[in-house]
């Protein structure tokens, strides 16, 4: 993860009191609307770091057929990667 996780929370709390100050969201309790928003948050952040070690994984599954090829580790965790992303619909 490149974000440490108080900025999170700090990012978090900063969307709940944006949409509560432009009435877009009412709530009673303010601390578990924080933690699921910081969560939210956290969770989507991560997608990246899970993708990448998916990836080393498969790459270690098939580091035999890579060398036999002579492909590069860097151009075929690219091309992994790629193919995931596409895969999942994800944003990185």
């Amino acid at each position: 993860m490149h974000l440490p996780r108080e900025f999170v929370t700090h990012m978090a709390r900063q969307v709940l009191k944006r949409l509560a100050e432009a009435k877009l969201i009412q709530f009673e309790q303010p601390a578990y609307v924080l933690e699921v928003i910081a969560q939210v948050m956290l969770d989507e952040i991560l997608i990246e770091d899970r993708i990448n070690d998916e990836v080393r994984r498969i790459l270690e599954e098939h580091g035999e057929e890579i060398k036999s090829l002579g492909a590069s580790y860097e151009e075929m965790f690219k091309r992994v990667k790629k193919q995931i992303v596409r895969e999942r619909k994800a944003i990185l």
